[in-house]
């Protein structure tokens, strides 16, 4: 237990303090003195920055950030199954491997028991977290809610909420919900168009959101991060040839 905790603190920098931090004290502090003591606590220093000036995202903070987000998601639809903790341990292993996934999924079942406040959570990843980060958690959002096959209403509203918490445009949103939402315009509004664009403006919006969903964005939160984001690159790619074969476009 000692040594699952100290991946927690040893990984954390923004993420504990602020309402993440607190979740995280609740959850833990039984489990040891050193989460009260502030061995692992947030001690009110500032954290590491990076060359904008802006606390610096660690590989903890992203994935803490991430459990306490998908916690909300899961408990939207007001029921906690045990298919649904298998089919997101199917997830995280697929994500982030087997030992990672043992880990987050500890942690999970854990913070599924607290209250708090999503936009309060989403406001604390927005102020330290760069866009791209934002955005690839907003990704992995809507993979955990598709895990068990299909999306809850309540689930997609829960995730409206935490992306604008989190500040993501609604084209964004848009962009990342088709992934996983298909109709026959997916294609389209993967690539943040519709489809009466010309074939020229079609190759200029796979330009852009190529460069944007580029899976070395996210490469400072760590290989298995980086490794997950590959995902949302590839429903990029395969939404543009999808609309390349449509149009018969070289």
């Amino acid at each position: 237990m000692a040594k699952y905790l100290k991946w927690i603190g040893g990984g954390l920098g923004w993420a504990a303090g602020g309402p993440i931090g607190a979740i995280l004290g609740f959850v833990f502090g039984s489990m040891v003195d050193g989460m009260s003591s502030g061995e692992y606590a947030y001690t009110g220093q500032a954290p590491s920055t990076g060359s904008s000036g802006k606390p610096s995202t660690q590989a903890g903070d992203f994935k803490v950030s991430l459990l306490v987000l998908a916690a909300a998601v899961m408990k939207s639809d007001n029921r906690i199954l045990k298919s649904e903790l298998d089919f997101v341990k199917r997830f995280l292993v697929t994500q982030f491997g087997e030992n990672e996934a043992d880990r987050q999924l500890l942690a999970l079942r854990e913070i599924l028991k607290q209250e708090y406040d999503i936009s309060a959570v989403s406001e604390q990843i927005r102020r330290f977290m760069d866009y791209s980060g934002r955005l690839q958690m907003l990704h992995l959002l809507f993979g955990i809610a598709m895990s068990d096959g299909d999306i809850h209403p309540n689930e997609i509203q829960t995730i409206e909420v935490i992306s604008r918490g989190l500040g993501i445009s609604k084209p964004d949103l848009d962009s990342i919900k088709a992934m996983f939402i298909k109709d026959t315009t997916s294609a389209y509004r993967i690539l943040e168009i519709t489809p009466d664009a010309n074939d020229d403006e079609v190759k200029k919006a796979y330009r852009k959101m190529a460069l944007k969903y580029h899976p070395d964005r996210v490469s400072t939160l760590g290989e298995d991060v980086q490794k997950a984001a590959k995902s949302k690159f590839q429903e990029l790619q395969s939404a543009y040839d999808q609309i390349k074969k449509q149009r018969g476009m070289n």
